[in-house]
């Protein structure tokens, strides 16, 4: 798991999306107009959190006519570290409980429960 990953704040992971979205490397002004239609952050913060996000060496810049920015965290690893969390603050690191927590409150579909139910029979050999 990625230490990097918990160094991301909740409004740092707003910049980091719109990264993961584009799947490779980004100008400002693209992070930034895509930022400015989704929040009601300036210029000035957008910039404020991509250089944070350098010092903590989970994006990466780099000067060409502009300065380009790139993820050095997957999604997947970010999504792995916070789940991990979650479950170990939560249910004191049982994934069963949290799955247990999931279906008493109703928050599972039908649906949802039937393609779990086929995620655990391949992870789960032939039991």
């Amino acid at each position: 798991m990625n230490k990097l990953a918990a160094k991301i704040t909740d409004s740092e992971v707003e910049v980091m999306r719109v990264l993961w979205e584009a799947g490779g490397e980004l100008p400002i002004a693209e992070i930034r107009k895509t930022l400015e239609q989704t929040s009601k952050w300036e210029s000035s913060t957008i910039k404020t959190l991509l250089r944070r996000l350098c010092e903590k060496g989970v994006v990466l810049a780099v000067k060409r006519e502009v300065f380009y920015y790139q993820p050095l965290v997957s999604e997947a690893e970010y999504n792995e570290y916070t789940t991990q969390r979650l479950i170990d603050r939560l249910y004191s690191g049982s994934a069963k409980n949290l799955v247990a927590s999931l279906l008493g409150s109703k928050k599972l579909a039908d649906a949802d429960i039937e393609e779990l139910r086929a995620l655990f029979k391949v992870g789960g050999g032939d039991e």
